[in-house]
């Protein structure tokens, strides 16, 4: 049936019309990431609930028996204070205006900030592997995390994110938690009793200047400018398109020259002309020289019957850059940049009785390519693991000119500030725990300046920035990396170590020192629970005020040069002195001395190992080289292997430098006198 409407119902239903789509729509109540289900709030303190509304609209926050009202201003913007509230939950809160929202499964216990780059973004997944009994009972709801997305603004701080969510730390979970952030929230919740939620703000391989306001890199000329440069959007836009075209094309031409493309994976192929290398190992050390391209590598491998059809784990150790894997001409598994470790799975039925053939096509863009020595290369079946260690046929497939650099614009400064710190600052916290410095080593003279100023810089933005209400700033010492040198020596990683050591002039800050932490071979060390745990010890004495406990390693409190030795005294209130046994040959260190990684130099600057005698609470350090000692260095390297300075509570003393000054006294090579631990 036809209706045919009148003209004046036809105006009617017109206006009705314009008036729906001229007139603005009443605006929901709105909160922003932070605040949401399953939130953990700190207790303790106040507390913001804020959000968006219609101007002049009246919100109502309900929680634990209060109410609480706001009027939207102008703008929008709402916010309410939370009285102090008491650890517990879980909890429901209500917050209604037009519109009615309940957030559910709330606690209240004390909140850390966890930032830095790819040591504390590091998940769980990456080191699974090393504490899997442990990892595979987590079930804690009591411990949550809120991972904020990676993402940068260099125009203006951001006031929310573009996702997140808290989650808990349950089985289906855990493994996208920071490592660093979940050992140290696990410690707490355990000592403290209280829940405990992380915001996981973290980047890998972002450099500290990207962390801090635009107001604070006015005193970094230099980032400065680069910042102004980078708020060209076009600009952005044509380096990311000439990165990546130049990358792709690279790739492109790789692929299409590489002899052994699509058809040296296959299972059954004959390798009597193909050269063999020792892996692990470098095809720079063969007759392939620094070649970049493509090179092929395959081996064969026997297994008995009883491990035919099994189902098994191939590990690959480390691999500069990119690789494709295969076993018997079937891909499992592939990676495509030199960090991560290569564990990939075989697949039930795919592995025989007799011979099996394993195929890596590994591709490296600059450097030596190759496999990282001093890593597990091995395919385990069945609890029986193959060593796959050894010769290995290998065979260029192609050689490429160097792929080139890229520019990396997420790492720029004060952009993630703004993206992924400022949202954040509303946001009540107990403190903030910093993992950061391996892109800034290099930089040692800035880095004493720039730290110092993050922590200013972030104290302002939460509005913990006086007197004794600073917000805690636990930070962590980069660990050992890289070979150990026979002879003392310059370090840019020891002189880094010692700028992070100056931020604790600061009052409210802590350090947890790792030089026994971390891996020779590898920027990205699996002890992550050391690292987490002595950042929560450091907590529990400068946060939790727990006195009574050895929170850190000795500390040097003083120097006295006298004759031909120095007598460095540290705190003995931290435990006594100890010489931690040396878990190598200590073949390059003085044979009569029991602490290792001392040197000793005279007014000529040329150090030497020294000899060494605890004393009480004092080492007394000297060389037969060294008739009159001008300066002392301890743990001075990239990689201290043998440094051994403990106390009774396995805290291992922090790197240093101390040298005698024109008046016979001494001083702390720019650093506080305390080395390590903990200011208040």
């Amino acid at each position: 049936m036809q209706v045919r409407l009148s003209p004046r119902v036809c105006l009617t239903l017109g206006l009705i019309t314009t008036l729906q789509l001229t007139m603005p729509a009443a605006a929901e109540v709105s909160l922003p990431r932070l605040v949401s289900d399953g939130m953990v709030l700190q207790r303790d303190a106040a507390v913001n609930i804020w959000g968006r509304a219609d101007a002049g609209e009246e919100v109502r926050v309900e929680f634990q028996g209060q109410r609480y009202t706001a009027e939207a201003g102008d703008s929008g913007n709402w916010s309410v204070t939370l009285k102090s509230l008491p650890a517990g939950g879980p909890y429901t809160m209500t917050i209604a205006g037009e519109n009615r929202i309940e957030l559910k499964d709330i606690f209240i216990g004390d909140v850390w900030l966890a930032s830095g780059q790819s040591n504390m973004e590091y998940p769980i997944n990456r080191i699974v592997h090393r504490f899997a009994d442990e990892i595979a009972a987590v079930n804690n709801p009591r411990i949550r995390q809120f991972r904020v997305p990676q993402t940068y603004d260099f125009h203006t701080p951001r006031t929310d994110l573009e996702a997140g969510q808290w989650l808990p730390a349950t089985q289906e979970n855990i493994q996208d938690f920071s490592a660093v952030a979940y050992f140290f929230a696990a410690d707490i919740e355990h000592s403290e009793r209280v829940p405990i939620g992380i915001i996981n703000s973290s980047l890998g391989g972002s450099p500290a200047e990207a962390w801090v306001s635009e107001e604070t890199l006015k005193k970094f000329p230099e980032h400065l400018n680069e910042l102004q440069r980078f708020k060209d959007d076009g600009l952005i836009e044509q380096i990311e398109r000439s990165d990546r075209k130049h990358s792709e094309a690279w790739h492109r031409e790789a692929d299409h020259n590489d002899r052994g493309y699509k058809r040296w994976h296959v299972e059954d192929l004959e390798v009597d002309d193909w050269s063999t290398m020792a892996v692990p190992g470098y095809w720079a050390d063969t007759a392939l020289g620094k070649t970049n391209g493509v090179v092929w590598f395959r081996k064969t491998i026997t297994l008995p019957e009883t491990l035919a059809g099994k189902s098994g784990l191939l590990e690959l150790g480390r691999i500069v850059d990119a690789d494709e894997t295969w076993i018997n001409g079937e891909k499992v598994g592939n990676t495509t940049y030199l960090y991560p470790r290569r564990r990939y799975s075989v697949p039930e039925g795919l592995l025989k009785a007799g011979e099996n053939t394993i195929a890596i096509r590994v591709t490296n863009g600059g450097g030596r390519g190759g496999f990282v020595e001093d890593k597990p290369y091995a395919l385990t079946v069945a609890g029986e693991r193959i060593d796959l260690r050894g010769k290995w046929h290998y065979k260029l497939g192609t050689t490429m000119e160097p792929v080139g650099s890229q520019t990396f614009v997420r790492w720029k400064p004060a952009g993630l500030y703004n993206a992924m710190l400022h949202p954040l600052q509303k946001y009540s916290v107990r403190g903030a725990l910093w993992y950061q410095g391996e892109s800034n080593v290099g930089r040692a003279d800035e880095y004493r300046r720039l730290l110092p100023a993050l922590i200013r810089d972030w104290r302002e933005g939460w509005k913990q920035n006086t007197g004794n209400k600073e917000l805690p700033f636990l930070f962590v010492q980069l660990p050992n990396f890289l070979e150990p040198q026979d002879k003392p020596g310059n370090s840019g990683w020891a002189e880094f170590r010692e700028a992070q050591t100056s931020a604790l002039e600061l009052p409210n800050t802590a350090m947890a020192v790792t030089i026994d932490a971390g891996e020779w071979n590898d920027i990205h060390p699996l002890d992550k629970k050391t690292v987490g745990q002595r950042l929560a010890l450091a907590a529990r004495k400068l946060v939790y005020r727990h006195d009574n406990i050895t929170a850190y390693g000795p500390q040097l409190t003083s120097a006295t040069f006298t004759g031909d030795k120095a007598v460095l005294r540290f705190s003995s209130a931290q435990g006594e002195l100890i010489a931690k046994p040396c878990n190598t040959d200590c073949r390059h260190r003085e044979a009569d001395s029991p602490l290792f990684e001392f040197a000793i130099a005279g007014s000529d600057g040329r150090y030497v190992w020294a000899n060494t005698r605890i004393s009480g609470d004092s080492v007394e350090v000297w060389s037969d080289q060294v008739s009159q000692p001008h300066s002392v260095r301890y743990a001075w390297a990239d990689n201290p292997a043998e440094a051994n300075l403990y106390n009774r509570a396995g805290l291992p003393a922090a790197p240093f430098q101390v040298d005698r000054t024109d008046t016979g006294k001494a001083s702390q090579q720019k650093s506080p006198t305390t080395a390590a631990g903990v200011t208040q």
